[in-house]
């Protein structure tokens, strides 16, 4: 298979969450789609739409949201590049939630009757879908559980902790530094603060020596202190299958 195939990273993250052939891999490969380059804040699917597509990240961030009736955003979750946004549509194909891109990307758009025809015509790729689908559930409870019975240092702490792990297996960081694909506005609505409370905190951490930052860079400068900061354990993430 071309190395720089658009789905590469896709295939090669598939490949850890379950054993996957070389038949399997060009299957994948051979998946038909629609290539777009959007803007950062491009919406990929909004809440209610009828989907016919599912939209992977072949560059750049993404995350979905919820909004509250009275308009206040939920953050639920930050994909990578090479990661399914909404994988689930393949088979819901009503969206119960929007997407949107954090930063300039690019998206490979693929039909939700390839990928189940894929997933029954290939098991070993219908299991990496499978896992990919519940990996993206232990993250969702994580979440809920960061939201709902953490304090806002841990909660901030926690999520430092996991986007540093997610990027580091995605070749996208390294030694615990990295850019934080989000403002701090962003990060906000992913931990339930507000804005000038996530800027408190992060001062508080800075001061506290746990990390070091520069604008969006994240130096974690004591894991095993952070960790313990924000309550943290990698088993939800899966590690042995990432």
């Amino acid at each position: 298979m071309d190395p720089n195939h658009p789905f590469e990273a896709a295939i090669e993250r598939l490949g850890r969450r379950n054993p996957l052939d070389a038949a399997d891999r060009e299957a994948i490969a051979a998946l038909p789609y629609v290539r777009k380059r959007v803007a950062a804040g491009a919406h990929l699917v909004r809440d209610g739409d009828r989907t016919e597509n599912c939209a992977m990240l072949i560059t750049g961030f993404a995350h979905r949201y919820k909004i509250t009736g009275e308009g206040a955003r939920q953050i639920v979750s930050l994909h990578l590049p090479g990661e399914f946004v909404d994988l689930h549509n393949s088979l819901l194909e009503t969206a119960d939630h929007s997407a949107q891109t954090l930063t300039d990307a690019e998206i490979a758009f693929i039909p939700h009757h390839s990928i189940r025809s894929l997933a029954l015509a290939r098991p070993a790729v219908g299991q990496a879908l499978w896992r990919e689908t519940l990996i993206d559930a232990s993250i969702f409870r994580e979440w809920v559980m960061n939201v709902g019975r953490r304090d806002a240092r841990a909660r901030i702490a926690h999520i430092l902790c996991e986007f540093s792990l997610r990027l580091q297996a995605a070749g996208l960081a390294e030694n615990h530094c990295y850019e934080l694909p989000m403002t701090q506005e962003q990060l906000a609505d992913a931990v339930g603060l507000t804005s000038v409370h996530v800027n408190r905190v992060l001062r508080q951490l800075a001061e506290e020596g746990l990390i070091a930052r520069q604008r969006r860079s994240i130096v974690i400068g004591d894991w095993k202190r952070m960790r313990e900061a924000g309550d943290f354990s990698e088993r939800y993430l899966h590690p042995e299958l990432s």
